[in-house]
Parts: structure tokens; sequence; C-alpha cells
């Protein structure tokens, strides 16, 4: 899979393709939905899939620490979509430009002049532009003057409710990683890079592997089961993603401890697999106390994954 990284960085060898727009965040089973009959037109007309998203995503910007928790970082998304089969993912910084880019210049500018779109695909929710003010019908009535197809796919419904990122949010801060997991069609995970930590799992003899989170929030927090790849085989652990009320910590944190295993993993990339939540994250009177329940939650990490649930085949 291609990334290009800015409307700069496109070429003439990058015209001619069928495209979608919007943050995909999460790429749940809504987005693959999409994408699949993306690829499909793209077979039929014999051109690349490209796919037009932001970062950061354009509620972040307007927004800021008030925005919901973002289910994927980047590096995440499009580990995803180049499973999900797109050619080509258009990264646009999303900034104060940008932001003021009328839906006819994005129309004129990107979709026609830099890309020579042959057909576009939406979601029937999606609006683009300054105010968000162009829509499905301008996409229409643009395609049918600059010679581009134009198709709105109906929303995904699971159990008679839409299929989308809100409802994977809601599933994850309640601890249903099953749920979470027949939305986004895969089992959710977060990826990122060991950074030296405070020590203090180490100290307390329960080493860590810290992973900070770089969002404003965690769209999960609390205790969990987790399988780590990364590492060679892929490894059982128990995992904290939160504040860390305890040590007054502030910012977002993914700790992961290890079943037996040692070893210098600092700078090492490593994906992180929810499998069952243990208990919510807790502010304990000592680190005593602390490290008596670390102790327990992992009994309780080792038992799931002894039981039979833990060996369910993912989706």
């Amino acid at each position: 899979m291609e990334i290009i990284r800015g409307m700069h960085n496109l070429r003439d060898r990058h015209r001619g393709c069928v495209a979608t727009i919007g943050n995909f965040d999460g790429v749940h089973r809504g987005h693959k939905a999409l994408l699949a009959e993306l690829k499909a037109k793209g077979r039929a007309l014999g051109v690349p899939t490209t796919l037009i998203t932001f970062e950061p995503q354009p509620r972040e910007y307007f927004r800021g620490r008030e925005v919901p928790a973002r289910l994927t970082r980047l590096r995440e998304k499009l580990h995803l979509l180049e499973q999900a089969g797109v050619d080509r993912v258009l990264c646009l910084p999303f900034n104060e430009k940008l932001a003021a880019m009328s839906a006819a210049a994005i129309i004129d500018d990107l979709l026609v002049g830099a890309l020579g779109v042959r057909d576009l695909m939406v979601g029937d929710d999606f609006r683009f532009g300054h105010n968000r003010e162009g829509d499905f019908a301008l996409l229409k009535a643009a395609g049918a003057r600059h010679g581009f197809a134009v198709d709105q796919l109906d929303t995904l419904a699971l159990a008679e409710q839409r299929v989308s990122s809100t409802r994977v949010r809601e599933a994850l801060s309640a601890g249903d990683l099953e749920l979470a997991e027949e939305l986004l069609g895969h089992r959710y995970f977060i990826a990122g890079r060991v950074v030296y930590g405070r020590q203090l799992g180490r100290q307390l003899g329960i080493p860590t592997a810290n992973v900070p989170l770089k969002r404003y929030r965690a769209a999960l927090e609390g205790v969990f089961a987790v399988e780590v790849s990364g590492l060679g085989p892929v490894r059982q652990g128990v995992a904290n993603i939160g504040i860390r009320p305890t040590v007054d910590g502030r910012e977002p944190l993914l700790e992961v401890h290890l079943f037996d295993f040692s070893g210098d993993i600092y700078g090492r990339l490593i994906t992180t697999t929810f499998r069952h939540k243990i208990r919510e994250e807790w502010k304990f009177e000592s680190i005593d106390a602390l490290k008596t329940r670390i102790d327990v939650d992992i009994g309780l990490s080792r038992e799931f994954f002894a039981s039979g649930s833990a060996t369910r085949s993912a989706s």
C-alpha cells in the first residue's frame, strides 16, 4: 500500500482511481463493507483504490481535548487499511488552510484536478468542505459535470443498530470487548513503541512495558488480560491502561506485564490486543496495596488464558 502525505506529493501517476474520503477511525465493519465495494469497483474499472483521510481528524482540530476518544492512531489505521486491500492512502494534514477549503475547491482541485477520480464512494452521512457545506447532492452534480460517478453506501447495521465508531467507543468504554470485536470485525488492539518509565514496576518485581498513547484519552480504561505481538511468539500478559492515579499520573499510558518474559525491549514496536477486562482502574492507598492487587490481576489473567474462552478464534 502506498502512503501519500499531502497533496503536494501527488504525481501524474496518481491520476485515475476510485476513491473514498473519511476519518475511518477504527476501520470497523461498516468501513470494511465500503472498502470492499471500492475494491470491487476498482477491479471493474481497472484502476487503483485511493482512500483520502486526515491527520489530525477534523474534530480534533476544532475541538481539541473535548474530542471523543480516538480508536486508532494513524499507524494502526494504516495497518488495517492495508489489510482491507486499499492501494493508496492520501493523508492530508488538517490545518487552517484545509479547514477553510470550500467543497467546490475540494472537488475541482483534489478530486478532479489532482486525482482524476473515476468513481467516488461515500457513506450516507458524508459531509465535506468549509462548514460541512458539501453533501451527496453536490457531489452528484459535480460528477455529472466532470464525468465521474458517485455512489452512496447505506449504513451497515448489527442487531438493528448502526455500526459506527461511536458505538465501538461505547462498547469499549463499557468493557464489552466481545461486542467491540463484533462491530470492528477484529479484536481491539493498540500498537506503539516501548519507552522508559518510572521503573516502579521493576522495583515491585513486576516489570512492565510502557507504551505512551499519544492521544487525548484512551477508548478504554482499566486492567485487562492481553496478548502481545512483535516480540517473537505471541505472548500473554496483564495490562493497565489509564492515568495511574495511585502514582499521580496525568497522561494516559498503557503498561503491560508479560508473563514469563525477560529482556530489553525498549524502543520495540509492540501490538497489544485486549482479550478480557478484569477490573476498572483504581486508586490505592499505598504502593504495597497496589502490588497486592496486581498479583491478584496476574492470577485472574492467567486463569482467563487457561480457560476455554481464551481459545475462541478471532473474527
